[in-house]
């Protein structure tokens, strides 16, 4: 069994450093993947801001490198520095079907920084969802695919930040985490890359967090946090304002009138989102996502956080003020 898990992993291995250097000339020779200059130009020109996302003649990325604050918790892959970010505001971008025909493009690139997840293509998408993407947080399962998207997630992102998060099992730094070891041969090879890991403390804070707002143990319940989970968390850290794109209000699917969408933006015959919401939520077997409880907990925090819903639009409803959420991003 040792032997099939050494030589599996050995595969898995070669197969990364062969999709890499398939593109490292491309992406060498590449204008030091910086969006084009039209992009800055669309962005500052769209009609149509969300609050607070006020225009700047200031390049957003030289902004964004202007005022850092250390984050503690996501480390660098090769010299296991911590991040260094801060952004005024924040466009956290979902993958949600939502988007689709949303034309809120220009207005998510008007914004300090951009972030979006897992393997979230921008190409063909741009009118919807931008193209710009300051920090992208990618699940350890996701990390295969994008791979296989390679060419626009890697090769024009030398100025993103990503951080893979994982089973501290996949992550450890000993030579026995799988996912941590692929992401070291990648940097090594893509040393222009910012790659970043949640640490096992980090990942344990996460999961105390989710008990202390749901009062459900996340391992005793069967439950994985999911992508959308760390990165509503991290922008928290992150973002002085954050505008959320595409994330529905906690009771949308539980209404028989909710139209269909599908799942992603970019997979329309795919499954249909609330579908899959509502699978997850009430499935007590196997782990799953509790996309719906997920998604109290953020309209909770939206009561006491700069935090705003847009495509569809919406706010929390007021409660009483014994049931706020105590969280304080970064403790």
């Amino acid at each position: 069994m040792k032997m099939k898990i050494r030589v599996c992993q050995g595969v898995s291995g070669i197969i990364i450093v062969t999709m890499v250097t398939g593109f490292m000339l491309v992406y060498n020779s590449s204008s030091g993947g910086r969006p084009p200059s039209s992009m800055a130009s669309s962005a500052s020109s769209s009609s149509r801001r969300v609050d607070g996302a006020v225009p700047s003649t200031t390049k957003p990325e030289r902004r964004q490198r202007d005022q850092t604050s250390t984050l503690e918790g996501y480390t660098g892959v090769m010299d296991h520095k911590p991040l260094k970010m801060h952004c005024r505001t924040c466009a956290l971008v979902t993958s949600s079907g939502h988007l689709t025909g949303s034309k809120r493009g220009g207005e998510i690139d008007s914004s300090d920084c951009v972030i979006r997840m897992n393997d979230a293509p921008s190409i063909g998408y741009q009118q919807d969802v931008g193209q710009r993407t300051s920090l992208r947080v990618i699940a350890h399962s996701s990390l295969q695919r994008v791979l296989r998207s390679r060419q626009e997630l890697l090769n024009v992102s030398q100025d993103t930040a990503f951080i893979f998060w994982g089973p501290s099992s996949l992550m450890r730094r000993d030579g026995k985490g799988n996912v941590y070891n692929h992401l070291k041969l990648l940097n090594q090879l893509l040393p222009k890359l910012k790659v970043y890991i949640i640490s096992r403390n980090k990942m344990l804070k996460f999961d105390e967090l989710f008990k202390k707002e749901t009062g459900v143990d996340r391992k005793s319940s069967n439950s994985w946090l999911s992508t959308g989970w760390f990165t509503m968390a991290i922008a928290l850290e992150l973002c002085d304002r954050t505008n959320v794109f595409g994330m529905v209000p906690p009771n949308f699917c539980r209404s028989s009138s909710h139209p269909s969408v599908p799942y992603h933006y970019y997979e329309p015959s795919g499954p249909d989102e609330c579908t899959m919401y509502l699978s997850h939520e009430r499935s007590r077997r196997g782990s799953h996502h509790r996309f719906i409880t997920e998604k109290k907990v953020f309209a909770n925090w939206a009561r006491t956080h700069n935090i705003h819903f847009y495509q569809p639009d919406w706010k929390p409803t007021a409660v009483a003020t014994n049931t706020n959420s105590s969280y304080t991003p970064g403790s």
